[in-house]
């Protein structure tokens, strides 16, 4: 729906490209900014390039309350008013912003990469080509008695993925955490322009390996609100199966990890071989433990026969049964619970101010999820009760995510014991030209925000990615604050957020 020269949608809405479009970049600053004073959160923005050299910003602006989505977009030459001055919820997405296009945002508090891109680190992104005009070595610094800084990474033990984190401490007190990404230097991003192709669904499976169910969905959900296509109720079932599974896994491996974190080794063993029975049971679905191969433009590749449906059902039965007895030890250790209780809390206030989503904001009490303000797929019909809870700490964030494996292993039971009857994948046709989707799924770790546009030709001339984990990393420095920094491997496991998922 177009109204005052932006539109408002629904998810997975397609609609014309240049409908969005506003006369200036101050209108257009302004009307985000109103849009968030009434309740709104950005949950997209950066700027699509468009003719020669030229770009439009995009704003996409999510009413929880009302699921819907409001897109509002301008023509930009170089730089605009920025809205972070006013708006925190803007501060990394204008940072990308600029390190991704060299789109400058006048008056923004903190204009630094968030990631270390070789663009930046050849000052592309600047008049003056240093290094430390791009922020490559630009960090915070405090000076008094004791102050001192701690730098970690982005080498870390072990095998997980690069990072930085640089610590200002005074003493053992965290005064503020910074944190660099980008070390991969990925490019999915550029590789999707000119799809829909042979390998953009892989492109897409991969974006974050342990949510590869998660972003093949927000694509493929894309991709059929630009050609028409309809998917079957089966399909969409199967496909919301996938989802909670995946969910389900890494939920249990991450409250293994937090018993692991503090010492606890019982439930860290015993959700360490949970999350494999999980994950097996996609690998039941798909021949993947990952579910990669499964979700597809249409619907879905595999089917679930009657032995399927049978062995899915004795081993949810066994996994829920495990799971509890692991979970209620955490619960009924005092010494776990004197490490997760008011470890990196969070109010309310700040989660909205920042814009977290997920598990992260649904501890925090703020009730957000896709799934029920954003309904897509199986679950317009089949609803999963959002799981809140109001200490914003370690302990909410655990505690949600022991609510949530309860209530989605339900879901998965419920839909296997209704399968519907029907086909899997439907016909895809061709793309429409000059055509725009957003299309939001909740992940496990929250809202995954795929924008994307269409030319001339019905093929990607733009693709932007919003894993939830970009919304959230701020989140994590903000939770250090006046925190131990003995606290912060317990803090960081909170929250769990992918390095692979930010480096797109």
């Amino acid at each position: 729906m177009l109204h005052d020269q932006y539109v408002t949608v629904h998810n997975s809405q397609a609609f014309d490209c240049d409908e969005s479009l506003l006369p200036d970049l101050e209108r257009f600053r302004q009307a985000v900014l109103e849009a968030v004073a009434k309740g709104g959160r950005i949950a997209a923005l950066s700027a699509r390039p468009v003719n020669d050299g030229d770009s439009r910003i995009v704003a996409v602006v999510a009413f929880d309350a009302e699921g819907v989505l409001q897109v509002f977009s301008s023509p930009v030459a170089g730089e605009y008013p920025a809205i972070a001055a006013d708006c925190p919820q803007a501060h990394w997405f204008e940072r990308d912003l600029w390190e991704q296009r060299g789109i400058v945002p006048l008056g923004h508090p903190w204009l630094k990469p968030i990631r270390f891109s070789h663009a930046c680190s050849r000052g592309e992104a600047a008049d003056d080509p240093s290094p430390a005009t791009c922020g490559v070595t630009d960090f915070f610094s405090m000076s008094g008695e004791e102050v001192h800084e701690v730098a970690v990474g982005p080498v870390h033990a072990g095998i997980i993925e690069p990072g930085h984190f640089r610590f200002q401490c005074q003493g053992e007190s965290v005064y503020h955490l910074e944190i660099s990404l980008g070390y991969q230097h990925r490019g999915i991003e550029r590789a999707m322009l000119g799809g829909p192709a042979v390998r953009t669904i892989h492109y897409v499976e991969t974006a974050s390996g342990d949510t590869s169910i998660g972003h093949a969905m927000a694509y493929c959900r894309g991709v059929e609100s630009l050609s028409g296509t309809h998917v079957s109720p089966r399909a969409q079932v199967i496909r919301g199966i996938a989802l909670e599974l995946e969910r389900v896994a890494n939920h249990v491996g991450d409250l293994g990890a937090l018993a692991g974190d503090v010492g606890y080794l019982p439930t860290m063993s015993y959700c360490g071989r949970i999350r494999g029975d999980v994950l097996n049971m996609t690998a039941v679905l798909c021949g993947n433990r990952f579910g990669r191969g499964l979700v597809r433009p249409g619907g879905v590749a595999f089917d679930l026969d009657d032995e399927a449906v049978r062995q899915l059902t004795r081993r949810l039965k066994s996994a829920a049964k495990d799971t509890r007895v692991a979970v209620d030890l955490l619960w009924e250790s005092p010494s776990v619970m004197a490490r997760f209780d008011r470890t990196g809390a969070l109010s309310p206030e700040l989660c909205n101010e920042i814009g977290l989503v997920g598990p992260a904001a649904r501890a925090c009490g703020v009730p957000r999820d896709v799934r029920r303000d954003f309904p897509f797929g199986i679950f317009r019909f089949a609803q999963i009760p959002v799981s809140t809870w109001d200490s914003g700490d370690v302990f909410g964030r655990a505690y949600v995510r022991w609510l949530e494996i309860q209530r989605s292993l339900a879901f998965i039971q419920e839909q296997l014991d209704a399968l519907p009857p029907g086909q899997i994948l439907s016909p895809v046709g061709a793309l429409a030209p000059n055509r725009f989707s957003v299309a939001l799924t909740e992940g496990w770790r929250g809202e995954i925000c795929h924008v994307l546009s269409t030319g001339p030709d019905g093929k990607f001339d733009w693709y932007k990615i919003f894993d939830p984990s970009f919304h959230n990393w701020f989140g994590l420095a903000m939770a250090l604050r006046n925190q131990q920094i003995s606290d912060f491997p317990l803090c960081n496991k909170s929250f769990n957020l992918s390095y692979c998922g930010h480096d797109l």
